[in-house]
């Protein structure tokens, strides 16, 4: 029998109980999409996405995806079904609320990895999703706009929104004439928008289109965005994983190498301890002021930034870059609790999109001082656990307020499926979303 292809880094049975009983404690809150959706409506916004029934980030979307891995964990359980029942819903809601974006966390590419995922390459859901890539392939232009240097919005290359989630997606289907084309047309504009142009990464956002009031509020000159969720890493993660099938040209490596070397060199001094920190942007300009270390999270600082560089340097056999990413993740679980700055349980920039990249690191390495990090955290969500609230966690906002949200990126079903990922052999290959993997 070949050995599992996952292992999970909680082996103690009566602790592995535990969580998946809570993890289907949580989930079973959120099975009923007419439920969840009018509960979704009542949360305050508090400058965050209300629900959107197609989105995979903050929607039914989402939920179909969690469902449908839960089914993979728990088969024969029924699980399936209720993944179906919220996919249903998302497609059905597109006739009243049209997906208006390819973007990957709210927009089409999202509905189709989610459908792509719970069709597990088989004939089920092929009409729908044959339908959806031809739309997708047909609205990817064969050349995407020149960069010219000028910088753009992190909206138009990101993860979240821009071309990096699109080809995420892209990636992660089948070979075949129109997927390809219309891959290798995207990571080419990436490859290209890696450069540097009179000496200023290609991708910096200038003030004017800086869309974060708090940040844009903080420097007063352009930016290079550092993120994995909005920044150039999220562009080094997908350079890679793509690398594995074979470099789309002679400036792929390169790319790599160049943003990986550029987002190596700048780690910052960490008053918080530890070292192996990175910010959240870089600031440019003739007197930019100094960055400083991003918070601990998957979205900003150093697991985001690090997974990346385990990434480029396991795609370009650089010993160094990998033994530079393992460090800043060793910085980071050493460092208290307290001063890891994420308090939410959530994956984006909490507990649990923390714990994922550690079980990524801990599967890779299986180095025994990330793995140990790895089980802390799986404690520490279950300390977070409030059975009597509504989905059994609840988000922490950015006013210290408490929510009860229960999407993928901020609520309950991301804690949920993180935790999964700890206790079963099921591989988490739904983290590609999150470009972890």
């Amino acid at each position: 029998m070949a050995p599992p292809t996952w292992q999970p880094a909680v082996g103690d049975p009566q602790t592995a109980a535990a969580v998946r009983a809570v993890c289907v404690d949580v989930l079973s809150r959120l099975r009923d999409p007419d439920t969840v959706e009018a509960a979704a409506r009542t949360v305050p916004l508090r400058g965050r996405p209300r629900w959107t029934t197609h989105s995979t980030a903050q929607g039914a979307c989402g939920l179909a995806l969690a469902f449908g891995h839960l089914d993979r964990c728990l088969p024969g359980e029924g699980w399936d079904l209720v993944a179906h029942h919220h996919l249903s819903r998302a497609v059905d809601g597109t006739a009243s609320d049209p997906v208006g974006t390819l973007g990957l966390f709210a927009g089409l590419t999202g509905v189709a990895f989610t459908t792509s995922y719970l069709a597990r390459g088989g004939q089920r859901y092929r009409t729908l999703l044959g339908g959806i890539d031809d739309s997708l392939y047909t609205r990817i232009p064969r050349r995407l706009p020149a960069v010219t240097g000028e910088g753009l919005a992190v909206g138009a290359f990101d993860l979240v929104s821009g071309w990096t989630g699109v080809a995420a997606y892209l990636h992660s289907r089948p070979a075949g004439p129109a997927r390809d084309r219309a891959l290798h047309t995207v990571l080419a504009w990436l490859v290209d928008l890696s450069r540097a142009v009179d000496g200023v990464p290609a991708w910096h956002t200038p003030h004017a289109l800086i869309t974060d009031e708090g940040m844009r509020d903080r420097y007063g000159t352009a930016v290079a965005n550092c993120g994995l969720a909005h920044g150039i890493t999220g562009p080094l993660a997908l350079l890679a994983l793509a690398h594995a099938d074979g470099p789309i040209g002679e400036g792929h490596t390169e790319a790599i190498r160049r943003t990986a070397s550029w987002l190596a060199s700048h780690q910052v001094d960490d008053a918080r301890g530890g070292g192996g920190a990175y910010p959240a942007v870089v600031p440019l300009g003739e007197a930019p002021a100094a960055p400083s270390a991003a918070r601990d999270a998957w979205c900003y600082g150093s697991p985001g930034v690090a997974r990346a560089l385990w990434l480029a340097g396991t795609a370009l056999g650089d010993p160094d870059l990998t033994r530079t990413a393992v460090s800043a993740m060793r910085a980071v679980l050493r460092r208290p609790v307290a001063r890891r700055r994420i308090d939410s349980p959530g994956f984006c920039h909490g507990i649990a999109g923390l714990l994922q990249v550690t079980l990524r690191f801990a599967a890779d390495t299986r180095d025994e001082e990330i793995n140990d990090g790895a089980r802390r955290l799986v404690d520490q969500l279950l300390g977070e656990y409030q059975p009597q609230a509504p989905y059994g966690y609840r988000s922490v906002e950015p006013d210290g307020a408490r929510e009860d949200r229960s999407g993928l990126l901020e609520g309950a079903a991301g804690v949920a499926l993180a935790l999964l990922a700890a206790v079963t052999l099921e591989p988490p290959s739904w983290d590609r979303f999150f470009l972890l993997s």
